[in-house]
């Protein structure tokens, strides 16, 4: 394409940002940090399936309407795939979230984003059972960097509060879903070549459907969530950011650069998380802050770039 043929075909600001995978996993760690705030908070106010629920039945119903089209074009294709696209339903949006409300009802913020940081072990792992990849060096020292990042910030740069740190229930809750994500994150690399509008219309229904059994269960058995301001707002910001937002980032994300070299930036999730505890509940910013933030970012950098020995075909978008 010459240089007047551009000029003449400019990119649009949501094609751009859609093939800038960096960009897109930030924001998905951005929203994700958000989703265990605001999760943390609504612990005891909202069961956690009926904030599963409500999450992505809310998300489902606000993407539906723009995302219709394409569902409508793709179906033969989610049809032929209707196993797989059911298990990445469950896995990705019905269990892993639902499981995370959970644990946040029974274990510390503290537990719950160390143990987070370990989900690139669990990609890395289902991306060898499943695919046959294997981690590079690069990507182990990332990991291995953006790691000792995240420690540095949580731990305020004292490895000796890791001998303070005791696991209980949600904690080995939390671990179980870490380890559904990270098969959700690399078998969503087998979904069938169908447009991501339609892929996450579909998923965020088939899953929020799947939790209906549960959510009558716990209507039965557990106090009903008070429709107050709080709690509105609460069902307002997971419904959008950290769900229809932050899915649509992540698996795009994913489909650009691969599962391995997306996992770290799971990375980021806590350093976001530090981030607005400054912003918003007053702590102050220090040295171990920076320095942690630094790991992390150089580690992101290692483990997601693309290899230079390694010739890809330019991704194709469906977004």
């Amino acid at each position: 394409m010459t240089a007047s043929d551009q000029a003449s075909h400019p990119v649009s600001a949501p094609g751009w940002f859609a093939n800038q995978p960096y960009l897109l996993l930030s924001f998905t760690a951005l929203f994700w940090a958000g989703n265990a705030i605001v999760g943390r908070l609504a612990a005891g106010h909202i069961p956690p399936v009926t904030l599963s629920f409500l999450r992505w039945g809310l998300a489902f119903l606000t993407i539906l309407p723009i995302a219709w089209p394409h569902v409508r074009r793709d179906w033969p294709m989610i049809r032929s795939r209707l196993g797989l696209m059911v298990i990445l339903s469950i896995t990705g949006i019905s269990a892993f979230n639902t499981m995370q409300y959970w644990a946040l009802e029974h274990t510390q913020a503290l537990n719950t984003l160390l143990l987070q940081s370990a989900l690139p072990l669990f990609v890395a792992v289902w991306s060898l059972i499943l695919l046959g990849v294997r981690l590079t060096l690069a990507q182990a020292c990332g990991v291995v960097l953006s790691l000792a990042g995240v420690l540095t910030i949580l731990l305020h740069g004292d490895l000796t509060a890791l001998a303070g740190i005791a696991f209980n229930k949600g904690d080995i809750i939390f671990i179980v879903a870490l380890v559904i994500f990270g098969f959700y994150s690399v078998l969503s690399l087998k979904r069938p070549a169908i447009h991501g509008l339609s892929f996450v219309a579909f998923t965020f229904g088939c899953g929020s459907a799947c939790l209906i059994p549960l959510w009558i269960f716990e209507l039965w058995s557990r106090p009903v969530m008070a429709l107050d301001g709080p709690n509105l707002l609460t069902l307002f910001y997971v419904a959008i950011f950290p769900s229809t937002l932050a899915y649509l980032c992540f698996n795009r994300g994913v489909q650009l650069i691969g599962a391995n070299r997306a996992a770290p930036f799971f990375h980021v999730v806590p350093v976001f998380g530090a981030i607005m505890a400054i912003a918003f509940l007053g702590e102050r910013l220090q040295p171990f802050h920076v320095i942690g933030f630094a790991l992390v970012l150089i580690g992101v950098y290692v483990a997601a770039r693309k290899p230079r020995d390694t010739v890809q075909p330019p991704p194709r978008n469906t977004t």
